[in-house]
């Protein structure tokens, strides 16, 4: 299942890490339609009964534990974008790793992770510093109103970032404090942006921001918790966000700050918003308001939701496509790597996981990373036999 190729039956050929054919596997002397050859070379990996998709992406993620991967992965996460430095006060608050010696250290420490990886740098800088991030690895800029997304910050990390052909994900100023909703649509310039949830709960211009899904150069996403919209949501995301923005609610202006941003009416409308696929991407916001394993359980909760009320006529098919794309193909168009993962298109990236269609994007059955076995449903290891226990 694919939101480029479709919903098909077939075996999935790999070789040397990457997806190379879809088709029938087999031996041709024994068997009619062979399209992909079974040779004395090649592992064999059952998918009875089972549906494979591409490893999920989320694009939002603030690394503050190495535990992170391993949670993304058993809930079928192969790419991660965004990152931080650890446990850090600007890591807790802002996707960003700043600084050359931060950037080498953290895919120094990555690397050691089976999970693919973009981290963004800090966008509040000056050119020189903005060049020096680029160069030192990371896969775009983060602007974020607790570094300060003022109207100039937006246009020189943009400048740069379009120069080099990388792309920006943004925070806006919820209180207002450096410019309006207009301000921040005017210094974009209908260039290219990836607006981080743009309902508002995660942050972002009060109480207007969800308006900028209606502009054209802007792709927007949500974040998790605020999906799908059911009665808890408001009380969570208020306690959510006094925590991780070190407010007390014992003062008022803290309060009105967070109640700012907390709103029943544009929650509710972010799920119709995604199903017309106005909302184009899920993501996480992990550690920073978000979960960073249930991305894909709340993207197809949400698209469960969005059938029952049948308010967007469309049949099953098209609608999990729809909500697939939101956690694959979509976020890898946006940050420039859907030549590597995104789809199972031939020439990207093995990174394949097999859902039980009773768990579907609750719990894989098995997740592929480059090729390789990376996670797996395993029966007791000292057992006779590696069985998982359950029957598919």
């Amino acid at each position: 299942m694919d939101p480029v190729i479709g919903i098909i039956k077939a075996d999935v050929g790999i070789k040397d890490g990457l997806i190379v054919g879809i088709g029938h596997a087999g031996n041709p002397f024994t068997m009619d339609g062979v399209t992909m050859v079974v040779g004395g070379g090649t592992e064999v990996l059952s998918g009875e009964g089972l549906i494979a998709t591409l490893g999920f992406i989320d694009s939002h993620v603030h690394w503050i534990a190495p535990q992170q991967t391993y949670d993304a992965i058993s809930a079928g996460f192969t790419t991660i974008v965004g990152e931080g430095t650890g446990p850090a006060e600007g890591t807790k608050a802002t996707t960003a790793t700043p600084g050359k010696w931060n950037i080498e250290m953290m895919l120094k420490a990555l690397d050691q992770m089976p999970i693919n990886v973009g981290l963004t740098g800090k966008g509040v800088s000056s050119r020189p510093e903005l060049e020096r991030q680029i160069e030192s690895g990371v896969l775009g800029f983060k602007v974020h109103e607790d570094w300060g997304a003022m109207p100039r910050v937006i246009d020189e990390t943009l400048t740069v970032a379009d120069e080099y052909d990388v792309q920006v994900t943004i925070h806006t100023d919820t209180s207002n404090e450096s410019g309006y909703y207009e301000d921040t649509v005017s210094a974009i310039g209908g260039r290219t942006i990836h607006a981080y949830h743009v309902e508002g709960a995660g942050g972002g211009h009060a109480p207007d921001i969800i308006r900028i899904v209606g502009e054209l150069n802007v792709l927007p996403s949500s974040t998790n918790p605020t999906k799908p919209f059911t009665v808890h949501i408001y009380k969570e995301h208020l306690e959510m966000l006094m925590a991780v923005h070190h407010l007390n609610p014992k003062i008022p202006e803290d309060v009105a700050y967070a109640e700012s941003r907390i709103r029943d009416e544009t929650m509710a409308a972010e799920d119709y918003l995604h199903d017309l696929g106005a909302i184009s991407m899920m993501s996480s916001d992990s550690q920073a308001m978000g979960r960073v394993g249930e991305s894909g359980i709340r993207t197809f909760q949400l698209a469960h939701k969005m059938k029952t009320l049948n308010l967007n006529a469309m049949d099953d098919n098209q609608r999990v496509l729809r909500y697939l794309a939101k956690v694959t193909v979509n976020p890898a168009i946006t940050h420039g790597i859907s030549s590597y993962v995104g789809s199972l298109e031939p020439g990207k990236i093995a990174d394949i996981v097999l859902w039980d269609p009773r768990f579907f994007a609750v719990r894989p059955y098995m997740v592929i990373k480059g090729g390789a076995v990376a996670w797996a449903l395993m029966g007791e290891t000292n057992a006779s036999v590696g069985l998982p226990g359950i029957d598919v």
